[in-house]
Order: C-alpha cells, then structure tokens, then sequence
C-alpha cells in the first residue's frame, strides 16, 4: 500500500496511481481552499513596494495560498517523484509538471484511449459475476476513458451493458428493451432491474 501524508489520509503519489491521487488531491486542495493557486500561476506584482496596501494584502494572500498549495503538493507525492517537482516555485509549475510527466504528450493520451476503448469494447460479463460486480468493472474503465477526454453517455454504457451479459440474462435484455427507452435510462437505473431479476433467478435455483 502507498505511504499516506500526515496532512491527509489518502495515499502518496507513486509511479502508478496518479488519476486517481490527482482526483483526490484537486479535492483536498478545494477544501483547503488553494486550489485557485493550481488553476492560475501566482506571478508577483511589479513595483510591489510602492504598491497601496490593499493592492499588498491581495498580493500576500494569493502568495501564501500558492505555497500552501505547492506545499500540500509537495507532502503528496514519493520522494522520487519529489525531485521532478523539487524546483517548482509555484503550486501551478508543479501541478503541471506532474501532469505531463503521468499524462504524457497528446500522442501517448490517444494511445492509452484507443488502447481503453478496446478494453471497453471487449467487455464481457463472466458467468461466476453477479450484476453488482460486473456493472462495477464496466464504470471503473468508463471513468478512465472519461479522465482521459472521453464522453461516456449513459446511453452507450447502457447498451455496452445489455450486450455483454451473461446468456441466462438474455430473456431480461429483452424484456428492458421493450419496456423501456433505454437511450434515457441510467446505468444506476439499469443496475437496479437487473439486480430485481437476478435476485428472481437466484431464487428459482435454490
């Protein structure tokens, strides 16, 4: 198991959890109320000596959020990954660097999307799955492709689903299909008639 920060609860950044640490870390850092820091570079004011104070107390308040933030950063991730961003100045420069160092160029996003695309594609329920477990491994490589810029409707999830059940569901598919519009229906929605009818079938084979 990763190392955990004693600033926060959820693992370190390590060479291969980075979507989901930076989901965790974007939350953290919006509740501590820094992540603005993130979104936009701290860049310290011209001539800030002869500024008036108001303009002085902005500009203090936006450079201790940044290093709040570049810190929080900082306490997140491995020590080896730490000297990638050890020269970062900014809570911006760091996020970023470490954004193309796990994300990669454009070219290397269109290989891993095409590559869970397949994935996605050659999806299949196995017979010892119960819909539960299933429909969970499904979203888990739909929320990859969604980090990685794909728009997932529910609609093809729904579909994806339908098509890849196990064959002693295949009365079930039916039976939502002409019952239901199943271009509006949710995949929670789809989950729950599924589980109902399962639940039916397992009852039959006691």
């Amino acid at each position: 198991m990763a190392a955990t920060s004693g600033a926060f609860s959820f693992p370190k950044l390590v060479k291969d959890n980075y979507e989901r640490w930076s989901i965790q870390m974007k939350t953290f850092l919006g509740g501590q109320d820094v992540w603005e820091a993130v979104e936009e570079e701290y860049v310290e004011p011209e001539n800030l000596a002869g500024a008036n104070q108001a303009l002085k107390k902005a500009a203090k308040k936006a450079r201790v959020k940044d290093q709040k933030a570049l810190s929080l950063i900082q306490l997140g991730v491995d020590d080896n990954i730490f000297e990638r961003i050890a020269q970062a100045t900014t809570a911006k420069r760091a996020w970023d660097t470490l954004e193309n160092v796990f994300k990669g160029i454009d070219k290397v996003k269109k290989v891993r999307l095409q590559s869970l695309r397949g994935v996605f594609e050659s999806l299949q329920m196995k017979d010892f799955e119960t819909i539960f477990d299933y429909i969970s491994r499904v979203l888990s490589v739909v929320n990859q492709l969604e980090r990685n810029g794909e728009e997932m409707e529910d609609s093809r999830v729904v579909e994806k689903i339908l098509r890849s059940l196990d064959p002693k569901f295949d009365h079930v598919v039916v039976a939502i299909e002409e019952s239901n519009d199943t271009e509006t229906m949710t995949v929670d929605e789809l989950s729950g008639k599924l589980q109902v009818h399962e639940d039916k079938i397992k009852r039959r084979n006691k």
